[in-house]
This record gives C-alpha cells, sequence and structure tokens, in this order.
C-alpha cells in the first residue's frame, strides 16, 4: 500500500485531498495546526504539527513515502505601500521554509519509492498579476521556482509539480466569500462563472501524486476557471 504524507490536511484542500487518497485505498499520514480532526477511516493517521518552528518531529512516518504535499497557506490581500517587510517574512518562513524543512527531512524515504511525487501549491496570482496580492504572490513565486529547479534536481526518481489555483471556496478565503453579493462578484471574474471548490483543487492534487502523472514533472498547473488564460 503507497504512503502519502499531507501537510495541511485538516482543513480545504488538503483534506479533501486527503479524503480522496483515503477512498483509493492509500496510506496517508496528515497534519495539523489548529483545526480540529473528525476523521474515523482507519487509513488516515493524523499529526500534530506546526511547521513554523525551528525543529519537526517527523518519526511517525514510515520508511517508505510515496507522495508528500505541501498544503498550509495564508492570503493576505493588501496595498504594497500597507504591508510591513516582516509580514513577507512570515508568509515566507510559513510557505516555503516549512515545505523545504519538510522535504529536506523526508528524502530518504521518498527516495525508496519507485514513484515518488512531491507537490507545491502556488497561486494563479503569481503568472498574472492582480490589485493587492504583492504579499502573497511573492512567496508563492518561490515556490514556483523551488518546483522547477527540484524537479530538475530530483529527476529521475521524483518528480516535483505545483497547482495554482485561483480562489477557492475554503476556510482560507472565507473572508471573500463571506456574502452572497461577494461569491457572484468572484464567480463573474472567472470565465466559467463559478468559484472553485476544494475537490476541483483535489482532483488534480490526487492526479499528480499518483502513477498516472508519471510522465509530468516540473509543470505549474493551472486550476482556476480559465481567469488566467481567457478573456470575456
Amino acid at each position: 500500500m503507497k504512503n502519502y504524507l499531507i501537510i495541511g490536511g485538516s482543513s480545504g484542500i488538503g483534506k479533501s485531498l486527503v479524503n480522496q487518497l483515503t477512498l483509493k485505498g492509500f496510506n496517508v499520514f496528515a497534519t495539523y495546526n489548529k483545526s480540529e480532526i473528525n476523521d474515523s477511516s482507519p487509513n488516515v493517521h493524523y499529526h500534530h504539527l506546526d511547521v513554523t518552528q525551528e525543529v519537526l518531529d517527523l518519526s511517525f512516518l514510515p520508511d517508505q513515502i510515496d507522495g508528500f504535499a505541501y498544503c498550509p497557506g495564508s492570503i493576505n490581500l493588501k496595498p504594497f505601500h500597507r504591508i510591513e517587510p516582516v509580514k513577507f517574512l512570515e508568509d515566507y518562513q510559513l510557505q516555503v521554509i516549512g515545505a523545504v524543512k519538510i522535504l529536506q527531512q523526508i528524502l530518504p524515504n521518498l527516495k525508496k519509492s519507485d514513484s515518488a511525487s512531491v507537490l507545491f501549491f502556488s497561486t494563479v496570482a503569481v503568472q498574472t498579476g492582480f490589485n493587492y496580492h504583492t504579499q502573497v504572490a511573492a512567496s508563492k513565486g518561490a515556490i514556483e521556482g523551488l518546483t522547477k529547479s527540484l524537479s530538475a534536481e530530483l529527476a529521475p526518481k521524483i518528480r516535483v509539480n505545483a497547482i495554482a489555483p485561483s480562489i477557492t471556496n475554503t476556510p482560507l478565503a472565507s473572508k471573500f466569500l463571506n456574502s452572497t453579493d461577494k461569491i457572484s462578484a468572484n464567480s463573474e471574474r472567472h470565465p466559467l462563472k463559478k468559484i472553485g471548490s476544494p475537490d476541483d483543487i483535489a482532483n488534480m492534487a490526487s492526479f499528480l501524486l499518483s502513477e498516472e502523472s508519471s510522465w509530468i514533472t516540473g509543470q505549474i498547473l493551472k486550476v482556476d476557471g480559465g481567469i488566467s488564460s481567457i478573456k470575456t
């Protein structure tokens, strides 16, 4: 049975990904920080982990890991002149350094797999400029660079890809979707005229972690309702 590690697997896209992988019969090791866990599946093993801590205890993991997805993130939208420089560092610590620390620790586990896959999450705002997105785009831009570089360095043994979603109906984005008017306005911005769901993103994530995507690496896959490439 394949083993998957999902960091930030207790809500939103991470939780949906955990559900999809367990339904396929895989063994999933998922972490949480603040979200309450309510999952009775025998194939899911939850552990508390604060990725901003200097030392991370990953002793709960098996010797072999077949897939790793790093899901923690933040969405802080402000005019550039109002953002304290330290806030950029806080985002970088959560979204980049956390991923780096964990991946460095589990590389030996991934190398024991015949078809290991690593998955990061970016945002459509990196390659398509949006007002007030400098803070989130800066750290997620680093994730895209990390994806490209690691995919070259770890090939052919380990594949590395990233998903760049548009706004998705998750707890992380709730303050931008907490009224009918906000949902309607954000839906209208997308050619498909709707907001993405956690399952929309997790569908692509589970595919990229699986052997069905065995000839895909070094890619930034846009799952964004068409907003990055279509004008209507």
